[in-house]
């Protein structure tokens, strides 16, 4: 849907629907909680270890993709419900299709901090 709004308007209100889903998703989602805490623990890490800068973004950017990975799979699962929550054998293949967006996000995350702190 459409608001019609351009510039800063626009920017202003497309601001306010992001906070609103982030929002959504700490309330609704034990997932998205346990990640963006793992996220406060891990990336002030960084900070201490004897790394290079670019490493040190390698590191917070492989934790924010798994919190991206775990807002679409959020958004999937919520529209997958919006349609009907009957068995569906193509709504169970879209949400686990999902969670293993997920899945590759972790193991991703955590390979990268593994080669960089080996």
């Amino acid at each position: 849907m459409k608001t019609g709004y351009t510039g800063l308007k626009r920017l202003f209100y497309a601001t306010q629907y992001s906070y609103q889903g982030l929002r959504a998703s700490w309330e609704s989602e034990a997932a998205i909680r346990q990640e963006l805490l793992l996220i406060v623990f891990l990336v002030p890490i960084t900070f201490l270890l004897n790394i290079t800068s670019v490493e040190q973004v390698m590191l917070i950017f492989s934790l924010a993709f798994i919190v991206v990975a775990e807002l679409l799979n959020t958004a999937l699962e919520t529209v997958v419900d919006r349609i009907g929550h009957e068995f569906n054998t193509l709504s169970g293949k879209a949400k686990d299709i999902g969670s293993a967006a997920v899945f590759v996000s972790l193991v991703t995350a955590f390979l990268t901090w593994l080669i960089i702190l080996w």
